[in-house]
């Protein structure tokens, strides 16, 4: 039998191609194989917020594939990297909540800094602000709000604070809405709602990604609001980003609506060419960059989307060139990025879905509401946000216009079935195949990744 680490490490690579890139990166990249006894395999983690959430979110999925890997009944633990079970972290380790500083340093992303991050005009005054908030908490911008479209760098600066405050011996806690979200129906089920948000009680600042998830969503919104408002009154810094400003959620009650326009709202706009050309200078080798000028330009008149989809370009390229042993030049990038628009994207995923589930890609689109399609049309929501991070009101254009709280809906369904479905799982696991073969396409053209 081979060893924990190089069973993990096998299925690992399975999951490479089964989740989106930004959830690998965050959740799995810097796991580890522990041991392997008595069928169990057990993962080490880096603290309990992602031992949590891939015990709620991915575990079908990983034990799924631990299964194939290993050809036995296999069963899989999430533990933090010192050994301590999840659960007993949950319970034990994490008194306050899993926002001691130890904790927290762990959460941020390492390449998440202020030191790393591109400024430019598109994105100046949200910087300025983010410095701000991280030197100053809790005195200039309280609530600090952030929105713009999806990639932009909103993630990037929330763990940039992270780190700063961090650093300074200040407790940070970054959490996405969605990951409130499920946490906090989790207590509401076990009835430990109070010990739920006494969580947040011992941080000086909150780092709230995506509030836009939780549209809709009443009860877990009042606690939001209550939230931020013992946080506020205790003169503690809030940092809230979003898909769009306070005005555009309509659904909002006035009171969280006001907390949040309260403070300094500040917009990150799309990167102009000069902008896209230093983000990529700055991803390049220093003394190679200069002999990458050419192309580095090229890549940035192609790739007008946001910062995520002009990485993931350069990282293509850099490996289509290694691979094949050709130069990259001008000519070649728009050649290798002929047809890799998002929307050509989309078109693949939902042609993907649509055969999958045996209709069209109209069926999809369109007005039809039968079982069979209803689950095809979520699955493509689902997956559209997963693989391209897609905001929630762009996936809603794609598919036919429908609103905010349709395609929102649309996501929680699957991602909530996920959980104790593992047959939707592998559905959803064959449907990324059909991806990843209609990308190569028959001339190897491989769209751009977010």
């Amino acid at each position: 039998m081979h060893s924990a680490k190089e069973i993990w490490k096998r299925v690992l690579g399975e999951l490479e191609t089964q989740i989106s890139r930004a959830n690998y990166t965050t959740w799995l990249s810097e796991s580890r194989g522990l041991s392997y006894r008595d069928n169990i395999l057990v993962v080490g983690v880096s603290n309990v917020f992602v031992a949590e959430w891939l015990s709620r979110r991915l575990y079908p999925l990983v034990r799924k594939t631990l299964i194939a890997v290993t050809g036995t009944d296999a069963d899989v633990q999430f533990v933090i990297h010192d050994g301590a079970p999840a659960s007993a972290g949950c319970a034990t380790n994490q008194t306050d909540g899993g926002t001691s500083s130890k904790a927290t340093r762990h959460t941020f992303n390492p390449r998440y800094t202020f030191d790393r991050l591109v400024v430019s005009d598109f994105n100046r005054l949200a910087y300025a602000a983010a410095v701000e908030v991280a030197e100053n908490p809790g005195t200039s911008y309280n609530p600090l709000f952030i929105h713009s479209g999806t990639g932009q760098g909103k993630t990037h600066l929330l763990h940039a604070i992270g780190h700063l405050m961090s650093d300074s011996g200040l407790r940070a806690a970054y959490i996405t809405a969605e990951q409130f979200a499920s946490e906090f129906v989790s207590a509401v089920r076990d009835n430990q709602v109070d010990k739920f948000r006494s969580r947040f009680r011992g941080i000086h600042v909150l780092l709230f990604d995506d509030v836009h998830f939780l549209i809709d969503k009443k009860q877990t919104l009042q606690c939001f609001f209550h939230t931020l408002d013992e946080l506020y009154s205790n003169n503690h810094q809030i940092v809230v980003t979003a898909d769009c400003a306070p005005k555009d959620m309509q659904t909002l009650s006035s009171k969280l609506k006001s907390r949040l326009e309260g403070g300094l709202i500040v917009d990150i706009q799309a990167p102009d060419l000069e902008t896209r050309v230093d983000i990529l200078r700055a991803k390049t080798e220093k003394d190679t960059a200069h002999q990458l000028e050419d192309v580095l330009r090229a890549v940035a008149e192609r790739v007008s989307g946001n910062i995520r989809q002009l990485e993931g370009a350069l990282m293509y390229l850099t490996a289509q060139a290694k691979l094949s042993g050709a130069k990259l030049t001008p000519q070649a990038i728009n050649k290798l990025l002929t047809g890799t628009t998002p929307k050509r994207d989309i078109r693949i995923l939902l042609q993907a879905v649509a055969e999958h589930f045996g209709l069209t890609t109209e069926d999809i689109t369109g007005k039809k509401r039968d079982k069979k399609t209803t689950l095809a049309r979520h699955t493509a929501i689902y997956l559209i946000r997963e693989e391209r991070q897609s905001s929630l009101t762009e996936i809603g254009k794609e598919l036919g216009g429908r609103n905010h709280t349709t395609i929102l809906h649309g996501y929680e369904r699957i991602a909530s079935e996920l959980n104790v479905n593992p047959a939707l799982g592998g559905q959803i696991a064959r449907i990324r195949e059909k991806i990843n073969v209609s990308r190569s396409g028959k001339d190897q053209q491989r769209p751009v990744h977010n």
